[in-house]
């Protein structure tokens, strides 16, 4: 009777493998080198999901600081908020991409000072089914423009309609102040459309060449357009 010499060349693995140690140590290495490689490709794989995150996020997140109006920097004056750093040169990086998106030259300091509203002298969103009584003064400036802002592309078939009014051309009462109505349908003196059927509003009221430019701090809310809400289309 032969008995089998451990390491022997002939002998058998305990599956019953008859392929030599050598071919054996051989997959055994080629084995680790795949599983090297698996773990660097499992390490670029989740660099490449982390970056591509990071980019998807950053991008998602300018687009909502950039949508709307400017993210900061504004000051409250009633239902107004006034923008006095918007058109300067030192403006913070988020003002600079809105007004790259939008593709407006913003109002120097020296030129004069925007003003926006998105809600009533109630604190109530504008609404595109309501109707707004807009009127009383406004600060000292050489000329203003009150209009529509946002109003994005016109509705196909829509007939053109007004966008806004300057001070030259507004109706005014005999003291001088004026009353604009914000509505969707036909009003009589100075009406301003809505802008769609429905959805939100934001007024834009531009002074040219005022000293409020240089002072914001000392407008308050008797100073700027009153926002009246009359009432809403059910």
């Amino acid at each position: 009777m032969r008995l089998a010499i451990p390491g022997s060349p002939g002998r058998r693995s305990a599956a019953g493998d008859d392929r030599p140690a050598a071919e054996v140590r051989s997959l055994s290495g080629a084995g680790r080198l795949l599983a090297r490689i698996w773990r660097k490709s499992s390490v670029a794989g989740l660099a490449v999901y982390a970056l591509a995150l990071g980019g998807v996020l950053g991008l998602a997140s300018a687009d909502w600081a950039t949508r709307g109006g400017y993210p900061f920097g504004g000051v409250q004056v009633g239902a107004w908020t006034a923008w006095p750093r918007a058109g300067s040169a030192n403006a913070d990086p988020y003002t600079r991409a809105v007004n790259a998106r939008r593709g407006e030259i913003p109002l120097a300091v020296g030129e004069g000072l925007l003003l926006t509203a998105a809600v009533d002298d109630q604190g109530q969103a504008l609404d595109a089914t309501c109707t707004y009584r807009i009127g009383g003064g406004t600060p000292p400036a050489r000329a203003w423009t009150l209009t529509v802002a946002g109003r994005g592309a016109r509705e196909p078939g829509r007939p053109t309609v007004r966008e806004g009014f300057t001070s030259t051309e507004v109706l005014r009462a005999a003291d001088g102040r004026f009353l604009v109505v914000l509505a969707p349908e036909v009003q009589p003196g100075n009406w301003l459309p809505s802008p769609r059927d429905s959805g939100p509003v934001r007024l834009a009221l531009r002074l040219y060449d005022t000293p409020a430019a240089a002072s914001v701090g000392s407008l308050d809310r008797d100073s700027v357009p009153a926002i009246t809400r009359l009432g809403c289309a059910s």
